[in-house]
């Protein structure tokens, strides 16, 4: 099922400030919250839909990739996700968006009245990782895998990411009794209010260490290389940003991984410029080619393809070869065009002979300019060329 809106999902407009987003996105969640809707898997999934859309458009960055590039810019394809449900748990809602839900990871407290165990939370979640990879135009019109290998911290092989230096060096936490949770009772204007809040002592694990692990010190990580697969979707472009969920540095104390952040950069190609879909190609001809015609082959993303010049073809005329361009990021419509701008190589440096031949050729009447005449400007042309 396609993705639906993001601005449709939290009913705001792309005008919206960060405050107006805030505000519909607190409406639809009370709406669809599990608390106010138990055992309601569709509630649930709406649930989690708007927390995607606001992850999005409460960030200013992925915001702008979204304007640009729709789902495709903060999702990606082929296992991304920006912000996406296929890896975002209730647990990753209510921590995420604590200023919201609350510091307990739990409900609105002022609607609901008292906080929901989400399940424990051992650790911290680990910080993202950020890399650049380059892509030519090639790779870029059919989508590609690259294979990068990255430092980053990943989880203690000797303490399995614990932290402890064995199974017998860990013990219930004094301060929550193993819940992972402490209640606190709050007074409010409403009078008062029991509220749960996710253990100082242990962090939420419900646990905790009473020996370190001697490899990582009781971090439960270390730094290593891994490489990784980043499978690229067609179409992207220069600046965009695409996320892997889980694969940036390992959390403290096994907490959860951070994500991989990924931008993309373009390489300089040899014959070729971009103006978004489509690809620019400058065509060089002589004069004599120009004025009589000739047939010549031009480079394309795929295979080299032949082309005719017409006699007569002025400088700044734009052949359009349909198809052979790029694809669009987000999927939809077809490819974009190879658009080849015609160029009248002038020669720097004559010989005599050609020296005197274009010397009789600046006298004849057929290589003199008509005011008025059939061949139109650069403008006039670039005006009929996109109209």
């Amino acid at each position: 099922m396609a993705k639906r809106d993001y601005y449709e999902i939290l009913e705001v407009t792309k005008s919206a400030d960060e405050k107006e987003i805030k505000k519909a996105y607190r409406k639809v969640a009370i709406k669809f919250h599990p608390d106010k809707n138990p055992d309601d898997k569709a509630a649930e999934d709406k649930f989690k839909e708007a927390a995607e859309a606001y992850e999005v458009l409460s960030n200013p960055d992925k915001k702008a990739r979204y304007d640009r590039f729709g789902h495709a810019g903060v999702d990606g394809q082929g296992g991304f996700g920006g912000g996406g449900r296929g890896g975002m748990t209730m647990d990753d809602i209510f921590s995420n968006f604590s200023d919201i839900f609350g510091d307990s990871g739990g409900p609105f407290e002022s609607f609901f009245g008292g906080g929901r165990s989400t399940g424990r939370q051992r650790g911290q979640k680990g910080s993202n990782l950020r890399i650049k990879v380059s892509l030519t135009l090639e790779e870029i019109a059919e989508g590609v895998t690259k294979k990068i290998k990255v430092k980053k911290l990943g989880k203690c092989g000797t303490c399995a990411g614990s932290g402890a230096k064995d199974s017998t060096s860990v013990q219930t936490c004094n301060t929550c009794g193993g819940s992972g949770y402490v209640r606190q009772v709050k007074s409010t204007f409403l009078g008062q209010m029991q509220t749960t809040t996710v253990c100082p002592g242990c962090n939420g694990s419900g646990q905790q260490i009473t020996s370190k692990c001697t490899t990582c010190k009781g971090e439960g990580r270390n730094l290593i290389d891994e490489t990784i697969e980043i499978p690229i979707p067609a179409g992207v472009e220069e600046g965009m940003q695409l996320s892997m969920r889980g694969k940036g540095n390992a959390g403290k104390a096994g907490g959860s991984n951070g994500d991989l952040l990924i931008m993309i950069e373009e390489k300089k190609h040899k014959y070729f410029s971009r103006d978004g879909q489509n690809i620019m190609y400058d065509l060089f001809l002589n004069f004599a080619d120009s004025a009589l015609g000739i047939s010549v082959e031009v480079p394309t993303l795929g295979k080299p393809v032949k082309i005719t010049i017409p006699a007569g073809t002025p400088a700044g005329k734009i052949f359009r070869l349909r198809s052979k361009g790029l694809p669009s990021a987000q999927g939809y419509g077809g490819k974009g065009d190879q658009l080849i701008n015609v160029n009248i190589w002038t020669p720097k440096k004559l010989s005599p002979e050609e020296t005197e031949l274009l010397e009789k050729m600046r006298e004849m009447q057929g290589f003199k300019p008509l005011e008025g005449g059939d061949q139109k400007g650069f403008f006039a042309r670039m005006k009929e060329f996109f109209e």
